[in-house]
């Protein structure tokens, strides 16, 4: 007992009080550190949650992105081969079908020629990545009238090497139409990034993937009369001067068709560059002149009618689409094979550029006047000089290397051709011709 009072009551006098304070400032800083590092740990326990929270929403984002994409799987193989599938015999008087991916193929060049290929028994496969440079719905519409057809359209950009690189194992091509494109002279004082990304690095891309295909296929595509630019010869021939662009949408295709070239005479890749005069005609584009004019004319809204330096008129070698489609399925039979294998060229392969052009300029006053008469209501005419914005005052074409080497003759006037359109238009907008609208 004794034994027990001595440890617990020391007998040295003044200690008792030092001893137990130290005890209880011993205890206080055992339970403080002891509640620090209780702290510290669950400090480090959230610190740990909330990373592996982020990172496991960096997955599920991830993830979320990969499942919901617009191609992949079996399914989506299944599609793409059902598609690009010629329904032509090989032993057919036509000959055998091809197997065409047409780029931009909800575009206005795009749609019509891949329905023209299908309804022909060629196999179509489309790529659109469906930007809002114009109204996405109608792309939507012409994306709803090929299925219907039975032409597959992959949503996706060209830039998608990956994408693009999927399609060529999933399907032995044998030819490309690449109708992709950042379009419009105006819009690239604007956005003129937007023009290297899909006119350069895009036709950059798709011609890689073409390259690297096994078989290479044939190329198509489309650059445009704007590369002639400030060429004041007339008509535009294939061998007239091309180094002087007047605009930035036309400093890209230019440089679009150097580089097909490079890539024709390094890879043996077989070529086409088809230099399209202002197409128009059903499911056009709206930021055309002559379908911005049209709703304007309806809504009774003015127009603007630009006019060149010494009041002269604008005028265009305006191109119906129907004759626009036969210069590409021409281009197409005619185009040759390419001569790579693995990246590797074997021998020279074809390299060709094509005018496709109406031969018949129009002047935007006359242009208008058709409308009106077709639309039967009065255009309200702002008249203004035309801006240094990179339009030239006139284009014409001369056709005849694409008549000598692909039959291509147009058909329709503009005339015609507008009345087509005004047709197409009223229905698909819901005019009618007793509404109050006209």
């Amino acid at each position: 007992m004794r034994a027990l009072e001595d440890d617990l009551f020391p007998s040295t006098p003044g200690k008792v009080k030092i001893e137990r304070a130290g005890g209880a400032m011993n205890r206080q800083l055992h339970r403080c550190f002891a509640s620090t590092s209780t702290m510290f740990l669950w400090a480090l326990f959230l610190v740990a949650m909330t990373a592996s929270y982020l990172s496991f929403q960096s997955f599920v984002d991830t993830s979320s992105k990969y499942f919901a994409a617009s191609w992949g799987g079996l399914h989506w193989e299944r599609q793409i081969r059902a598609s690009a599938a010629p329904r032509r015999p090989p032993g057919s008087a036509a000959g055998a079908g091809m197997s065409v991916l047409v780029t931009g193929a909800s575009g206005f060049v795009g749609a019509h020629c891949s329905l023209a290929l299908r309804k022909r028994g060629d196999g179509v496969v489309g790529i659109d990545n469906f930007n809002a440079y114009y109204d996405p719905s109608l792309k939507k519409a012409r994306k709803a009238l090929l299925a219907s057809h039975g032409v597959y359209v992959v949503e996706g950009d060209i830039n998608d090497g990956r994408l693009l690189a999927k399609l060529f194992d999933v399907v032995p091509f044998t030819h490309v139409l690449h109708l992709a494109a950042q379009a419009g002279v105006r819009y690239a004082m604007e956005n003129p990034a937007s023009y290297v990304h899909s006119n350069v690095a895009g036709l950059v891309t798709l011609l890689e993937a073409c390259k690297n295909a096994d078989p290479q296929p044939a190329v198509v595509w489309a650059s445009s009369s704007s590369v002639y630019g400030l060429n004041d010869k007339v008509p535009f021939s294939e061998s007239h001067r091309t180094d002087q662009p007047a605009s930035l949408y036309a400093a890209t295709k230019k440089a679009g068709e150097e580089i097909a070239h490079s890539y024709n005479h390094i890879y043996g890749l077989s070529i086409t560059g088809l230099r399209f005069f202002t197409v128009y005609g059903p499911w056009g584009r709206p930021d055309m002149a002559y379908f911005s004019f049209t709703r304007n004319i309806l809504q009774g809204k003015p127009i603007t009618v630009y006019r060149g330096k010494n009041h002269v008129d604008l005028a265009r070698d305006f191109t119906y689409i129907d004759d626009i489609v036969k210069g590409c399925l021409g281009s197409l039979d005619t185009a040759g094979r390419s001569t790579g294998t693995g990246g590797k060229k074997r021998g020279p392969a074809p390299y060709r550029i094509f005018n496709l052009g109406n031969t018949s300029p129009v002047t935007v006053p006359t242009l208008v006047s058709i409308l009106e008469k077709h639309l039967r209501v009065k255009a309200k005419k702002h008249v203004v000089e035309m801006p240094g914005n990179g339009d030239v005052p006139f284009t014409h074409a001369n056709i005849s290397l694409a008549r000598q080497q692909l039959g291509y003759k147009p058909t329709t006037n503009l005339d015609a051709g507008l009345k087509k359109f005004v047709k197409w238009y009223l229905s698909y907008y819901g005019y009618s011709r007793g509404s109050k609208n006209l």
